[in-house]
């Protein structure tokens, strides 16, 4: 069946793009050009005519794009309309009214570049964080997945294992011929720069950290100024602030960007023993869990009582005396002193949890079919049975399969495809 939807803006707009892909996408150009489809590839201005009425319904830009040349794989055309809203809905209209043609659903232009190869499935799910990306950070990071960063390295690491199995399978299977030399001595060399490339890749910083943001735990005793700094920190009152001890009493998130890196700081209760609150226990209790899970923790209270790994502030300097040499900084939320040293300590920090320049950060899918690609291959250096090598190199194709969507992922292409938007 042949697709068409509108893949710009909602009108009204200076242009609007509407897409055709499919079978029925070059006689439906005919159509409504009264046969005069422009040259494959090349920007042609003709007058779109309703084909039923014979009415002219604009004045447009025409893009042939004959598959399997073309986004989606498949025969495509594009109309670039003038971008009112009676223009749209009337070529809309129109192209409804076309034999073999229906409406897009959402991603399903997208689905079907899938669908044909053109991308895979870690390109798609690039295309959909760029849609969804918030900071310059995510930005980054989708682009280079979108442009087959991982994809290209999975294409070299499936052409060394089919050439391994190849080599395997060939002594399995011709030993015993004179034709047929032993296993090459570089097998066990290609085969260890394989698990090292793929390592490589599992040790890049998750994509949950983009997305999300680096998760800053605000921590230290009652009353120690954490509150205060969350709002500093994230430019407005996300934590209610008052002299009584305890007054936060559960987690208080608060995300924000600062220099294009995204954060999620996080307020706790303040730690101490004893007390019988029971709701004060549970708050505790939480803190200590999102100080467990913290990327960055943000200590408040006694220097020797600082978490490991835990940024020593010296909190309320405005009307604390702290000595210099026990903390890593020190600050007053209030007047500002110090808010601009620790941004730029929390963005140093930062930096090192997120991808560097030009490198790409995976999500939670990507991470478990790296790692389910590295436990097959880890088999090949356990075993000394060549069958078993052998069979150890299939499991790692299949998760290569896996990873790449050409294999045991129907369950979630119907959510992933579900999240673009109508015309992509």
């Amino acid at each position: 069946m042949t697709i068409f939807a509108l893949s710009s803006g909602a009108p009204p707009a200076g242009v609007a793009v509407v897409r055709i892909s499919g079978p029925e996408a070059g006689p439906a150009i005919d159509r409504l050009t009264n046969g005069k489809r422009p040259v494959p590839r090349r920007a042609t201005l003709r007058t779109l005519m309703d084909p039923d009425s014979g009415v002219p319904l604009d004045r447009a830009l025409l893009l042939w794009l004959p598959g399997p040349g073309s986004a989606t794989g498949e025969d495509m055309a594009e109309l670039h309309l003038h971008g009112g809203r009676a223009v749209t809905t009337a070529v809309l209209a129109a192209l409804a009214n076309v034999p073999g043609l229906r409406p897009a659903q959402a991603g399903e232009f997208t689905r079907r570049a899938f669908e044909t190869g053109r991308i895979d499935l870690n390109e798609a799910e690039a295309l959909a964080d760029l849609l969804a990306a918030e900071t310059e950070a995510q930005r980054r990071n989708a682009m280079l997945l979108a442009e087959g960063a991982l994809s290209r390295a999975i294409e070299t690491w499936q052409a060394t294992l089919l050439s391994l199995s190849a080599r395997l399978e060939a002594q399995l299977d011709f030993a015993d011929e004179e034709d047929v030399a032993p296993l090459d001595p570089g097998f066990a060399a290609d085969l260890a720069d394989l698990i090292a490339a793929i390592d490589r890749w599992r040790g890049r910083p998750p994509a949950e950290r983009l997305r999300d943001g680096v998760r800053v735990v605000l921590a230290g005793p009652p009353n120690a100024g954490k509150s205060t700094l969350l709002n500093a920190l994230v430019g407005r009152q996300a934590a209610i602030v008052t002299p009584i001890a305890g007054t936060t009493r559960d987690l208080i998130e608060a995300p924000v960007a600062i220099g294009g890196v995204p954060f999620l700081f996080t307020d706790t209760a303040g730690l101490h023993d004893g007390g019988d609150d029971i709701v004060e226990a549970i708050g505790i209790d939480r803190a200590g869990q999102a100080i467990a899970a913290a990327d960055i923790v943000l200590w408040l209270g006694r220097p020797e009582d600082t978490p490991e790994g835990a940024i020593r502030v010296g909190a309320q300097s405005d009307r604390n005396a702290h000595d210099r040499a026990r903390y890593d900084i020190l600050l007053s939320a209030v007047s500002g002193e110090g808010m601009a040293a620790l941004t730029e300590l929390l963005l140093d920090r930062a930096g090192s949890l997120l991808p560097s320049e030009g490198e790409a950060a995976l999500s939670l899918r990507q991470r478990v079919a790296l790692d389910a690609l590295a436990e097959s291959l880890a088999l090949t250096r356990t075993e000394d049975d060549p069958v078993l090598i052998a069979e150890a190199l299939r499991l790692a194709r299949a998760a290569i399969d896996r990873l790449t969507g050409r294999a045991g992922t129907e369950d979630m292409l119907d959510g992933l495809f579900g999240r673009f938007c109508i015309g992509k």
